[in-house]
């Protein structure tokens, strides 16, 4: 009798290591996957200041969108969460957005290779994030399915795993197509 109670209480234990271990596991790819958003997001504030002064020549009447760019990017370098650096990544994609359509009534600028090497760069980096925010918020509804489903889900309170936060765009502004008036 004392070897089946051997047998199973070695037995809960290697599958409580199991299931932890899986959670970890989970909890490291979420890591891993917002560590490959952020790096994305730098890259794309790394080319903003050169695809700018590229723009600014022949744009002068864009200033405020210029400016909000600024601000936009020095706010996300001082963002801790993942909510407030989704909520800039939003506008920054929509002034990104502005400039580019802007951009269409200048066949000088279009015809600049600096501007068109800046502006492919940009176009493959908001892809790059794009699918980076996919494989995150994949990998955080994995994580916080794992949190939630019996019986992983009392490990998880056991050993007090937290849900995570996914990538959405936090304001209507965001998810507006770009207006681009120069009759203001």
């Amino acid at each position: 009798m004392g070897w089946i109670v051997l047998v199973v209480v070695i037995l809960i234990v290697v599958w409580v290591i199991g299931m932890y271990n899986g959670l970890v596991t989970a909890r490291q790819k979420v890591e891993n996957a917002w560590s490959q958003i952020d790096v994305q997001l730098q890259r794309r504030f790394d080319l903003i200041p050169n695809f700018v002064e590229t723009v600014k020549g022949y744009m002068t009447h864009e200033s405020e969108t210029f400016e909000k760019i600024a601000q936009l990017r020095t706010s996300w370098a001082n963002s801790s969460s993942i909510g407030e650096k989704a909520n800039l990544d939003g506008e920054l994609t929509s002034a990104l957005k502005t400039i580019m359509a802007v951009s269409e009534n200048y066949p000088d600028l279009k015809a600049n290779q600096n501007f068109a090497d800046l502006s492919e760069e940009l176009r493959n980096t908001e892809n790059k994030i794009s699918f980076s925010r996919q494989f995150y918020n994949d990998s955080v509804t994995m994580y916080n399915t794992k949190l939630e489903v019996f019986p992983s889900n009392i490990i998880a309170g056991m050993f007090n795993f937290k849900q995570k936060e996914l990538f959405a765009a936090e304001s209507d502004e965001a998810r507006k197509n770009v207006k681009v008036d120069f009759n203001k």
